[in-house]
């Protein structure tokens, strides 16, 4: 079978190539074209354009980029039309793939979406275009099956988050060659995520690495984005007790005493490795006063959303300042904060469903297909 699948960041480059591998255990002639990163890449198939070509942070740079923007979006169309693909797989990405979902649908093609776009923090209206357009959405929040059959009577599957299967089939790693390796302290490491873009993960270094002398106790390690290179990192580095760990953010995690994350994936990630966290957010001033007014949840975290409480601390815009964050990363260095916190945890992986997501996708897209 042909399949053409979309992914447009360093997630959703993850999420869908273990999707990648899960269907070709289902089907051994899978032939794969695709918008995506190296991981897909690594996994076989022709790769169409990679995500940094496409990879524009807030309401402000996504306007000042439209006209490349519908550039990829007419050129998407006609690829899919000359590769004739047997299914459309969108992975999330929402502000591309819903685009595209409208047109292949009326072209006759089957869609299918995998990890939903985030319709329940804002604009929730294009679920009806969500109904429209795609055939069948595999959803990984568990939440989100109840969202879409209450408000909008639409049927969606539940098939558990796959980063549950990511950390579970990784290798674990050896402390100390992990500290020899990338020449690291004997100090509790204080791992630092600050997201995937360059103007996001310099507005967020700059406030993070402003604690690192008020902490000489810990190693700071910054978590390199594989969208990114040393160079752009290097020149944030100026403390010897600051480090860089290029594209091994699970490895970091399985050995970090606390984390500062960026909101996002990530702050998922660390509280499944159960890593104490503060998460940050800070974008520009235009988006987050357009952002405040359409997004109507009470956090931005998903570790908070999917618990629906506060588990872990949010700094957003003005409160993630150096006094703020300084204030909440001692908390989280505190053992009451902490066994707390891994309770907690230990409550959010139940909830998200065991392991499985990418095979129980792989099969429900396969059969689907055959029919």
């Amino acid at each position: 079978m042909k399949y053409y699948i979309i992914a447009g960041e360093a997630s959703g480059d993850l999420h869908a190539s273990n999707l990648m591998k899960a269907l070709q255990k289902e089907d051994s002639n899978a032939n794969f074209r695709f918008w995506g990163g190296d991981l897909m890449q690594n996994v076989g198939g022709t790769l169409v354009k990679h995500y940094k070509e496409r990879a524009f942070m807030g309401f402000v740079e996504v306007i000042l980029n439209l006209n490349k923007i519908f550039k990829h979006i007419s050129f998407c169309k006609k690829d899919i039309e000359a590769f004739r693909p047997d299914v459309i797989i969108f992975i999330d990405n929402s502000g591309f793939n819903l685009r595209i979902a409208k047109w292949a649908k009326q072209k006759g093609f089957k869609t299918n979406y995998y990890i939903s776009p985030q319709v329940w923090a804002s604009r929730a209206n294009r679920v009806h275009a969500i109904k429209r357009d795609i055939d069948a959405m595999y959803v990984i929040l568990p939440f989100e099956k109840d969202f879409y059959k209450d408000k909008f009577n639409y049927n969606v599957t539940f098939v558990g988050h796959p980063l549950i299967d990511g950390i579970a089939d990784r290798t674990p790693i050896n402390l100390f060659e992990f500290r020899k390796t990338f020449k690291l302290s004997d100090k509790p490491i204080i791992a630092l995520l600050p997201g995937s873009r360059k103007q996001e993960i310099t507005k967020m270094l700059s406030v993070m690495l402003s604690l690192v002398d008020d902490f000489s106790n810990y190693q700071f390690v910054i978590a390199g984005a594989p969208s990114q290179d040393f160079e752009f990192y290097k020149t944030f580095i100026k403390n010897s007790n600051v480090s860089f760990v290029d594209n091994k953010t699970y490895d970091l995690l399985s050995v970090s005493y606390a984390a500062l994350v960026t909101s996002g994936t990530a702050t998922l990630e660390a509280a499944l490795f159960k890593v104490p966290q503060v998460v940050c957010y800070k974008g520009s001033n235009l988006s987050y006063q357009i952002a405040k007014r359409i997004i109507t949840l009470k956090f931005i975290s998903l570790v908070n959303l999917i618990m629906d409480k506060e588990v872990v601390t949010e700094l957003i815009q003005n409160d993630f300042n150096k006094k703020r964050l300084k204030q909440e990363l001692n908390l989280i260095l505190d053992s009451k904060k902490r066994e707390q916190l891994f309770l907690d945890y230990y409550d959010l992986e139940k909830k998200l469903g065991g392991k499985g997501a990418s095979e129980k996708t792989a099969k429900l897209i396969y059969k689907s297909i055959q029919a």
